[in-house]
């Protein structure tokens, strides 16, 4: 990477953490040159615009969770520790690993009918997220792991409503019991489909 794309990915490190905690609309570019130690001239080298600097912001964010999450079941072996290991995650939505709370979250609901193009990435990146836990659950019915009863795509799809529900609810109430009581539901209900190895 050379310096200017190094200062261009700076630029979109510090505006993705403004716009997840202040939201696009309520950030600036100058809110993004304070915080980027940039000029307007620099900026605009980079970037046509906020919307799309905005676009590369979300990019940005949405490819750490989606970093995070394929890490995360790569680490381990079964099914049911590799959904139990995503949901562990998402157990403290108060203190996120990334400044501001869930980008999902945060941009699916500011960008709802503002912004078609970062909706459509929120929409791929929760699609992308069903389909890989789908696949998780639908190899530990292939590995004799899981029972065939569960329906893989059903089970992937209640999981990310859950986590992002659960996500604006723990932050709405300021606590994060109601993620611990979904975690734990839903890591019981997998584990009543867990063969015996024999």
């Amino acid at each position: 990477m050379n310096k200017g794309e190094q200062k261009r990915q700076f630029i979109i490190e510090q505006a993705a953490i403004l716009f997840n905690e202040r939201g696009i609309a309520g950030t600036s570019v100058d809110d993004v040159l304070e915080v980027a130690n940039t000029s307007k001239g620099c900026f605009y080298g980079h970037f046509e615009s906020k919307d799309e600097l905005a676009q590369a912001a979300v990019d940005y964010l949405l490819g750490r969770l989606n970093d995070r999450r394929n890490n995360t079941i790569n680490k381990h072996k079964t099914a049911i520790a590799k959904i139990g290991a995503v949901l562990n995650n998402s157990k403290n939505p108060l203190n996120s690993y990334i400044e501001g709370g869930c980008p999902i979250v945060n941009f699916s609901t500011e960008t709802d009918d503002t912004n078609p193009a970062i909706k459509s990435k929120i929409k791929e990146m929760v699609t992308t997220a069903i389909t890989t836990i789908t696949n998780v659950i639908k190899e530990g019915i292939k590995n004799g792991e899981l029972s065939n009863a569960i329906n893989p795509s059903e089970f992937a799809t209640r999981m990310m409503l859950s986590i992002e529900g659960g996500n604006a609810m723990c932050r709405v109430l300021n606590s994060t019991k109601p993620m611990q009581i979904m975690i734990k539901s839903l890591k019981a209900e997998l584990a009543s489909y867990a063969l015996e190895k024999a």
